[in-house]
């Protein structure tokens, strides 16, 4: 390699920023569907159970290339013990739920947060619903009246009823009834915006984005949300001092002014008041 090549290349690796993304979520949601559709703008008709899988994408953000790695997490109990090894140096994380799952949408906080927040608690969360072409089909919902997603403590199971008929459905719910599964199929409900914007704010998620794999709407927006975390952190803010101060006045003591810390305080005239005297001092920001 000449020596005007090796240069090109070293100022090329400086000015590409790694960032690591891994997402979470229950078992089903369509977080590899998700990862698809960025990266290759391609919806997978199958469902495959993921152990786990990477997938990278180069973005340009300001003139700066990003190489954003992307990680696939199942989210399939089987898999506790071996998904947190995929944690170590997340830049971000994409917390993933189903808008058609309402059990996917309880396990954020019961399950994920705590998980994150245990292995990873500095690392910054977008949190993401998707398949939301299906919240508002209503000929899904009629075609698929028990399609649902059910997390228990042994397993997690994807119900589709696309073989049972209309007219043997109600047989096929009694002869089944006692599985798992069927727990809590008739509490399934689809999450809406405002469900998801509260979320957010519970888990203290920097970004609330809802999305559909299969139509690609919003989907760019995930990972852009991703990308300015990392790139532009929020800033926290900073809280104005104030101090209590405790003082002995005498009866008399006219209003004065006092430094203390460097910040200006005023120190109010009791006349009624002899002794203690607990007085607030207020940082002066014109100082």
């Amino acid at each position: 390699m000449s020596t005007a090549a090796a240069t090109a290349a070293a100022t090329a690796t400086t000015q590409t920023k790694f960032i690591k993304c891994v997402t979470v979520g229950d078992g089903a949601v369509g977080k590899t569907c998700l990862l698809i559709s960025y990266t290759s703008n391609t919806f997978p008709t199958d469902y495959v159970p993921t152990v786990f899988d990477n997938f990278s994408a180069n973005v340009m953000v300001d003139g700066q290339t990003v190489n954003l790695g992307l990680w696939d997490t199942a989210g399939q109990e089987d898999y506790n013990r071996l998904r947190p090894l995929s944690y170590r140096g997340a830049d971000v994380f994409l917390l993933a739920f189903s808008l058609i799952s309402r059990p996917s949408y309880e396990n954020v906080s019961k399950k994920w947060v705590p998980e994150l927040r245990h292995y990873a608690p500095r690392a910054p969360i977008v949190l993401v619903g998707t398949k939301l072409d299906l919240r508002d089909d209503r000929q899904f919902h009629l075609d698929y009246p028990g399609a649902c997603t059910i997390s228990t403590e042994q397993n997690l199971y994807k119900l589709s009823l696309d073989r049972v008929s209309c007219c043997n459905y109600e047989s096929f719910i009694e002869t089944n009834k006692e599985k798992p599964f069927f727990e809590n199929m008739y509490r399934q409900t689809a999450v809406g915006n405002g469900q998801g914007l509260e979320l957010k704010k519970q888990i203290g998620a920097l970004a609330y984005i809802e999305c559909s794999s299969k139509t690609q709407q919003n989907v760019k927006a995930v990972f852009d949300a991703a990308i300015k975390v990392v790139l532009q952190p929020a800033k926290k803010k900073k809280q104005k001092k104030r101090t209590v101060l405790v003082v002995l006045l005498r009866q008399g003591v006219c209003n004065s002014l006092i430094s203390v810390n460097s910040h200006l305080c005023i120190i109010f005239k009791n006349s009624r008041v002899f002794g203690f005297c607990i007085l607030t001092a207020y940082r002066n920001d014109l100082m």
